[in-house]
């Protein structure tokens, strides 16, 4: 924490503490501002806050894929630390398990050459190919998380470094992911595999640049890991630092206005008070920031534009608590024994309630005992779903139904008759709790139109001091795009205010 913090020392706002806004905060306070950090609700982390049960569960709500290790090691160095000051992390083995049928479920282990095996005993010669895949793989990761992440996308100049430009072809940007996964790999469960990812990103396969291959290393080269205690205590440790750093943090604050004279935002107004600011990070909310607490008038883009914009997906989730152990499942499982590329046309293309959806199962309760009461299993399910749909109480429970009699149906246990915690959570819970622009859980779609400089400005273009970070501006949605979103916005805001 800064030694000498005055009256004149410039003073910070912080909208929204999630990722992004943490990020930022604790950036910010680093060079020495006055940070202060509002949130609407009545805890940290926003998509990825935590909830504990009278009767001794702890569900993550959102976010439950540690990918990318190197970026959260990044932003604890950045401030002297490590990771493993603050959580203990575990390399999950297998990384995940993708279920095809009642019968017929693959495994993906942690070891590579154990993957490479895999993959050569559903297709004799893959193993070779999935190297060759995840060499052109890193190459992109590492161009993409060490450069392109980083660009604020306010200029094409940004993109005028040597090798960017040499990598250009390598990049493969404006190459369709199904296409690149399919010159690999014909084999329907190799596809689906290679392909899963995308369904997160937010776009049909074919609809994705080859770019997000970075994706496939990040999980099958780098490994699906597990911070024990869940997401929360990443979410936790990362307050911590930017507290530590002399970021101050505001519950139950909602945001209601920002003053705006002479081009700049001078006071910020919430449900309970008002205080004057030199500069403003809206991480909340890109959509809900510019209708709600800025207005047409200060706004970069109307409302035309938004319902153009191409969004990821929404979710049903249920959070459940089962009083003894589930057989057959890991702690990641993706369950596509139904179509793929229906269930993605029917969130992208013609959106609705799916009409046999592919869902996700995470059973934390598996490397953690600590999520469940001894004995007892935690299960969190989610089934992507279109933004903007009808979400009623009836519908949450045929969708249940449906899961459930599939679950049960692979795993051989009559997992209803055994809750005794279940909650669910869609629509118009992301709405309520985030003011979600449509309903949507992970942002923009990762298209090749809303890409890099194509998404929306992390700068607003009529209030000289106001910048936006989070899911909805570059680099784009997950956790460690966030992260650094929040990293990102706060150098512009520096840069401002050095200028």
């Amino acid at each position: 924490m800064p030694d000498q913090l005055n009256d004149l020392t410039p003073k910070i706002a912080i909208i929204g503490s999630g990722f992004a806004g943490i990020s930022a905060a604790a950036y910010l306070a680093k060079k020495g501002y006055q940070v202060d950090v509002y949130e609407k609700n009545a805890e940290v982390g926003g998509r990825a806050r935590q909830v504990t049960t009278e009767n001794g569960y702890v569900f993550d709500m959102g976010p439950s894929w540690y990918w990318m290790p190197g970026v959260f090691e990044k932003f604890f160095a950045d401030f002297g630390y490590t990771a493993a000051d603050f959580y203990e992390l575990e390399l999950l083995d297998p990384g995940f398990s993708v279920v095809f049928a009642e019968d017929d479920a693959l495994d993906i282990p942690a070891d590579f050459e154990a993957l490479c095996s895999v993959f050569e005993s559903l297709e004799p010669g893959s193993a070779i190919k999935l190297k060759q895949f995840l060499e052109e793989a890193e190459f992109k990761y590492k161009v993409g998380m060490e450069k392109l992440v980083y660009k604020p996308g306010l200029s094409i100049l940004e993109f005028a470094d040597l090798d960017l430009i040499k990598g250009i072809f390598k990049l493969q940007v404006f190459t369709s992911f199904s296409d690149h996964v399919k010159k690999f790999f014909s084999h329907p469960k190799l596809i689906a595999l290679m392909e899963f990812p995308v369904l997160f990103l937010g776009a049909m396969p074919e609809d994705t640049p080859a770019l997000y291959s970075l994706m496939n290393y990040a999980g099958l080269k780098l490994g699906t890991w597990y911070p024990k205690g869940g997401f929360g205590t990443v979410i936790q440790a990362m307050r911590t630092v930017a507290e530590r750093e002399g970021a101050v943090f505001h519950f139950n604050e909602t945001v209601t206005n920002l003053k705006v004279e002479h081009k700049k935002a001078t006071i910020l107004s919430t449900n309970t008070i008002s205080k004057k600011y030199e500069g403003i990070i809206a991480a909340a909310d890109y959509h809900h920031v510019e209708e709600k607490i800025l207005g047409s008038e200060y706004r970069n883009y109307d409302e035309k534009y938004w319902d153009q914009r191409i969004l990821a997906p929404s979710s049903l989730i249920f959070y459940l608590g089962v009083t003894h152990r589930v057989p057959r499942i890991e702690h990641h499982n993706l369950f596509f024994d139904e179509d793929l590329k229906q269930h993605a046309y029917e969130i992208y293309k013609d959106p609705k309630w799916p009409s046999k959806p592919l869902f996700y199962v995470c059973c934390p309760s598996k490397t953690d005992p600590s999520v469940a009461p001894e004995g007892h299993e935690n299960l969190f399910i989610l089934m992507p779903l279109a933004t903007n749909v009808e979400d009623t109480d009836a519908l949450r429970e045929d969708y249940f139904n449906l899961i459930m009699d599939r679950l049960e149906k692979y795993t051989g246990d009559p997992i209803r008759q055994h809750l005794d915690y279940k909650r669910s959570y869609c629509i118009t819970d992301f709405i309520s709790d985030y003011n979600s622009y449509k309903g949507n859980a992970y942002g923009l779609a990762n298209t090749l139109m809303q890409t890099a400089n194509l998404k929306p400005s992390l700068k607003n273009n009529k209030i000289e001091n106001l910048f936006y970070a989070g899911q909805l501006t570059v680099p784009g949605p997950g956790v460690p795009p966030s992260i650094i979103s929040g990293n990102v916005a706060a150098q512009q805001l520096i840069k401002y205010l050095n200028t």
